[in-house]
């Protein structure tokens, strides 16, 4: 069993920058691919971005892309996601997810274990 814990989340003015940290316990961090996904009101939970277990490898959702960076560090169990530039369209939940021995996370059904989510809005 793994727990996830996510914090950062808040309310910011459009171009402002807010860091989402998720804090992993239970099990060995490093196993697991992790992912950030977002759900809007009224619509269906979508990909964000993933790291890979060792943090080598990224990929962003195009939305995000050149605006937010995933990163990880397994000494402190902990992912974290860095957005800046932010938009009133990344306005949601953002929820951190794991699954263990994969290399990348971007599909809702096959994340393993999901944070509580932490609220993130956007003004315009």
């Amino acid at each position: 069993q793994v727990q996830l814990v996510e914090t950062g989340g808040g309310l910011v003015q459009a171009g402002d920058s807010l860091r989402l940290s998720c804090a992993a316990s239970g099990r060995t961090f490093s196993n697991y691919a992790m992912g950030w996904f977002r759900q809007a009101p009224g619509k269906e939970r979508e990909f964000v971005a993933t790291i890979s277990r060792s943090g080598g490898s990224t990929y962003y959702a195009d939305s995000v892309k050149g605006r937010f960076t995933i990163s990880r560090d397994n000494a402190k169990n902990t992912v974290y996601l860095q957005m800046d530039s932010l938009k009133p369209e990344d306005t949601a939940v953002y929820y951190c997810a794991a699954r263990n021995g994969i290399s990348q996370l971007t599909t809702p059904s096959r994340v393993d274990y999901w944070g509580q989510g932490t609220q993130v809005a956007v003004s315009s």
